[in-house]
């Protein structure tokens, strides 16, 4: 098993034109572990398995049992985006003493860690619990809270925490609506997301200043449709009424570039 996991952890390292030391960085191990999975000295454990199958966009029977680097394997297992989440998707949760599930926090210092091990149940132990007593939350559906930063999502402030119900089946996103997008390179971002095509999806800022783009599915390890938030940071009356016309710039924008594709 550790010969062909070797083999296919350096082809798909390869592919990404990755050194050592970036795949390190990406699953949260030290070089030298990589160069012992690759040379078959040293088998990855079931949460370092788990973020490479994640990464690489392969499942881990996949990984560890057929040889990606042919034409038939490469094309078929490692090109294929799963957007609707037939396959397994990994998701840590906790519950309390009653076994009912607890909502897991990010806060924004957990950002990068949460990027790499949001599918090692340690890491995710490491980060604060709670419940929340709000009659909208289901008792059948995961929640997670993500702390974010910045301006990009005004008026909502830099430091909110957003409320987030888990996104099992991608083609799900509504265009307009907005989401926590965990992915492999940029981390966990906080936009509005719109149906680009069926490869990608169009990543949209509610402050104006910020140009739009757009991201590959297979760079995408999670999606949380967002529900609401909870700030710490009262707004004055001024940031209200610039808050407002913020948000009516960004909607007369939005229909002038509906305009233009029609």
């Amino acid at each position: 098993m550790s010969k062909q996991l070797g083999l296919n952890i350096k082809y798909l390292r390869k592919v990404r034109n990755l050194t050592q030391d970036q795949l390190a960085d990406k699953i949260g191990v030290n070089r030298a572990m990589i160069g012992s999975y690759e040379e078959g000295r040293a088998v990855p454990k079931l949460p370092a398995l788990q973020i490479l199958s994640h990464y690489f966009n392969v499942s881990i029977d996949s990984l560890v049992n057929f040889d990606l680097s042919t034409e038939s394997n490469s094309a078929g297992d490692a090109q294929n985006i799963d957007s609707a989440g037939k396959n397994l998707r990994i998701l840590t949760t906790l519950v309390d003493r009653d076994d009912k599930e607890l909502i897991t926090l990010v806060p924004v210092k957990a950002s990068a860690g949460y990027a790499k091990g949001y599918s090692d149940p340690d890491f995710v132990e490491t980060l604060p619990k709670f419940s929340l007593p709000f009659t909208e939350l289901s008792k059948e559906r995961t929640y997670r809270a993500f702390q974010i930063s910045g301006n990009s999502m005004e008026p909502i402030p830099s430091g909110a925490y957003i409320i987030c119900e888990y996104l099992q089946n991608w083609s799900d996103v509504k265009s307009g609506k907005t989401y926590i997008v965990v992915t492999k390179d940029d981390g966990v971002v906080y936009k509005r997301l719109y149906n680009n095509d069926n490869d990608t999806l169009l990543l949209k800022s509610d402050n104006p200043e910020y140009n739009p783009y757009t991201i590959p599915l297979n760079s995408i390890s999670e999606i949380w449709k967002a529900l609401g938030y909870i700030s710490f940071a009262l707004p004055e009356p001024d940031e209200m009424h610039l808050g407002k016309l913020a948000a009516m710039v960004y909607k007369m924008q939005t229909e002038l570039d509906e305009l233009k594709k029609k």
